[in-house]
C-alpha cells in the first residue's frame, strides 16, 4: 500500500497527488520509437519543454523526482509506460516495445522506495502505462500494440485483489488508450475519436475533442489543474467551460515521438 496513504485523499474521484516521477531526456531521445510523421525532434527544444512540464508539475504542487537521462534508452523519458501507480499498490509493467523492456529495472528501485508493495506484470503478458486508465475504483486498459490480452489480464486479477474492478478495452486507432481519453474528476471525460461514442463509457459526462485538436485529448488532471497541450484553443474553452483551470504547456518535440502530457510522469 501507498506508504502515508492518509494523506492522499480522493477529490471529486481523483487521487489528490503529493509527488511525481520523472526522466530528463536523453540525447538518444531523437532516434527513438514513433508512428508520427512529424519529423525528427529538436534536441534542445525537447530539453526545454521537459523543463517547463517539470515547473508545472511543482505549480500543481507536486514534489518531482527527477531522474537522470539514460542514453541506452531513447524512450525513457516517458516514464508513465513503466509502472502503474495507485493508492493500493505499484505495477511494474512490461512494456510492449522490446527496446523498452530495460526501462523497468531502475524504475522498480525508485518506486520502492514510496510503496510498500510492488506487483509485476510477467511474460507472455506485455503492459504499458498508456494504455490504463484509472477512474475511482474502476480501472479501464486499452488492448493496443504495447498491450496484449494477456498482460490485461494480469493486471486485472492484480487489481481484483484489491477490490477493484477492470475492464478491457480493445483500441482501433489510438496508439495508447490515454491518447484519446482522460478523467478529470466529477464524472467528466475528455473523449477524441474512437471514445466519443463508445458503449463503455457511455455513463460519463463527455468533454468532446474534435478531430482536429485529437492530441489535446491526451491532457491530465492534477490536483487543482487540468494542464493540456499548447495550440488547441476550442479543447481548452471546453474544459475551462466545465470548471477546471488549465495550464498550457507546448509539447511539439514530445509529440513527434508518440509522446503526450500524461506520458512523461508517474505521479501518486
Amino acid at each position: 500500500m501507498w506508504k502515508n496513504y492518509d494523506k492522499h485523499i480522493l477529490r471529486g474521484g481523483i487521487v489528490l497527488f503529493s509527488r511525481a516521477i520523472v526522466k530528463k531526456i536523453s540525447k538518444s531521445y531523437v532516434n527513438g520509437l514513433t508512428t508520427s510523421d512529424l519529423g525528427k525532434p529538436d534536441y534542445a527544444k525537447a530539453v526545454e519543454q521537459h523543463e517547463q512540464y517539470v515547473d508545472a508539475l511543482k505549480k500543481c504542487g507536486l514534489e518531482v523526482i527527477v531522474l537522470e537521462a539514460d542514453e541506452n534508452f531513447p524512450d525513457s523519458t516517458f516514464v508513465e509506460d513503466t509502472a502503474v501507480l495507485t493508492t493500493n499498490s505499484a505495477i511494474i509493467t512490461n512494456p510492449g516495445a522490446e527496446s523498452r523492456n530495460g526501462e523497468v529495472k531502475e524504475i522498480r528501485e525508485v518506486v520502492k522506495k514510496y510503496y510498500d508493495k510492488l506487483e509485476e506484470i510477467q511474460s507472455p503478458g506485455f503492459l504499458d502505462g498508456g494504455d490504463v486508465l484509472q477512474i475511482d475504483k474502476h480501472f479501464y486498459v486499452g488492448l493496443s500494440a504495447r498491450t496484449n490480452r494477456e498482460g490485461a489480464e494480469q493486471f486485472a486479477k492484480i487489481q481484483a485483489e484489491y477490490g477493484y474492478e477492470t475492464t478491457i478495452v480493445p483500441l482501433e486507432k489510438f496508439f495508447h488508450l490515454k491518447t484519446g481519453i482522460a478523467y478529470l474528476g466529477n464524472n467528466d471525460l475528455v473523449v477524441a475519436g474512437e471514445f466519443v461514442d463508445h458503449p463503455v463509457f457511455q455513463d460519463y459526462n463527455k468533454i468532446v475533442v474534435d478531430a482536429v485538436e485529437e492530441y489535446a485529448a491526451n491532457c491530465i488532471r492534477i490536483n487543482d489543474y487540468v494542464v493540456i497541450p499548447q495550440g488547441f484553443s476550442d479543447a481548452k474553452q471546453k474544459i475551462e467551460a466545465a470548471g477546471y483551470t488549465v495550464i498550457e504547456l507546448d509539447m511539439s518535440e514530445i509529440q513527434k515521438q508518440d509522446g503526450g502530457l500524461s506520458c512523461l510522469s508517474l505521479r501518486f
